[in-house]
């Protein structure tokens, strides 16, 4: 196992179909202010708001409410939180939501005291926090990103088509999270499978880089082979508590920064899929699986050793009599055939992407030097060419 880590993560996760009654301990260590951000309403719609409402209230909470976060929240949005946690002395946000919701509400602990431009600062500049940080808690409603233990908050500025992530230092990780299973069965089919390609591609993400013996590498691998099987499961049956209880944990351990450690991590169908995301709006998953074919039979060659790997004890490919090439490549065709089983859009132009539009996705990449290849200009055109069949 090469390289030198630090590892430390400091949300406390609460797990399980009654984690929600831990709210009430939790809130005894903040102040009497709490700003609780959520989406669209469906919270209301399914119940999750009341109780937390009856919560906050029994706890003597001043309830400061931010709602109607989008599904890639943008800077104006971004403005407008930071503004009301800071006029309202805000001692606690609360997050209740998607990845997007618990996205946005780090991105407002870090910005509500900012002496600049947070966007200018945190997204364009990448700036680490010099100001007060309001802390945050979280209350997961859909499994996917892993923001509910890590420091990541993707912001998008819809006039320049930028979709950017900062990702923040254990000091913005949420202080808890509360982790219900159950909270998940309401989510529309379309956003579980986008989710649960979400978690799939944060593996692969860290798990094509580097050549050694790792560790991670057989963590990451178990991982994935969990989440496949529990992923046809619940894609029969929604309602299946083990497999999506499964998929929430493997979500929340495919990104807290733990399997990722001695790995150089490549993270380009992140950011061409964000720029994706930025051009398009389209669903975050599904940017990541329309790309990821693609980019990997480009750099295919470039980590062979690892895709071989792959193919074997992910997907079984039996190696009799074939070359690594073949084998790799078998490895990538079942990781394909699973991904038309879930419903996954396969393709960027089904997310109405057109060539006109290539220049912009190409400007919005800003594309690692920690994968397989280096990419250029010339090569993330060819991936978004290969990516329209």
């Amino acid at each position: 196992m090469l390289g030198n880590f630090c590892y430390s993560n400091p949300t406390k996760i609460y797990f399980g179909d009654n984690s929600l009654n831990y709210l009430n301990d939790e809130l005894k260590n903040y102040g009497k202010v709490v700003m609780l951000i959520y989406g669209g309403g469906s919270i209301k719609k399914n119940g999750i708001y009341d109780k937390v409402i009856e919560i906050l209230n029994k706890n003597n909470k001043t309830i400061v409410e931010d709602a109607g976060v989008m599904p890639n929240p943008t800077k104006e949005k971004l403005y407008e939180g930071a503004k009301i946690a800071k006029e309202n002395k805000v001692d606690l946000i609360l997050a209740v939501g998607g990845g997007s919701v618990i996205d946005y509400a780090k991105a407002v602990s870090v910005s509500a005291f900012c002496n600049s431009d947070p966007w200018e600062k945190y997204y364009l500049k990448m700036e680490d926090v010099d100001n007060k940080i309001i802390p945050v808690g979280c209350i997961l409603t859909m499994a996917g990103t892993g923001s509910e233990m890590n420091g990541g908050a993707v912001i998008t500025d819809p006039a320049s088509h930028l979709k950017i992530g900062h990702v923040f230092k254990d000091n913005v990780f949420p202080k808890f999270s509360i982790l219900n299973p159950t909270f998940t069965f309401t989510v529309p089919k379309y956003q579980m499978i986008a989710g649960i390609y979400d978690i799939m591609n944060h593996i692969t993400e860290q798990y094509f880089s580097g050549q050694d013996d790792s560790t991670s590498d057989y963590i990451m691998e178990g991982l994935m082979r969990s989440l496949i099987r529990s992923s046809l499961i619940a894609n029969e049956n929604p309602l299946d508590y083990e497999a999506r209880s499964n998929i929430m944990w493997i979500a929340t351990w495919a990104l807290n920064t733990f399997v990722g450690k001695g790995k150089p991590q490549d993270w380009n169908v992140h950011m061409i899929g964000q720029s994706i995301g930025g051009v398009t709006n389209a669903t975050h998953g599904m940017t990541l699986s329309a790309i990821s074919l693609a980019y990997y039979h480009y750099i295919m060659p470039y980590g062979l050793p690892q895709f071989v790997k792959f193919a074997k004890n992910v997907w079984n490919v039996d190696t009799t009599t074939k070359s690594d090439l073949e084998v790799a490549s078998e490895g990538l065709n079942k990781m394909e055939k699973w991904m038309t089983q879930l419903g996954l859009v396969m393709n960027i132009h089904d997310l109405g992407v057109e060539e006109s539009m290539f220049d912009s996705i190409v400007d919005g990449t800003f594309a690692s030097d920690s994968g397989y290849k280096k990419l250029t200009r010339e090569d993330v055109y060819n991936i978004l060419k290969l990516s329209m069949k």
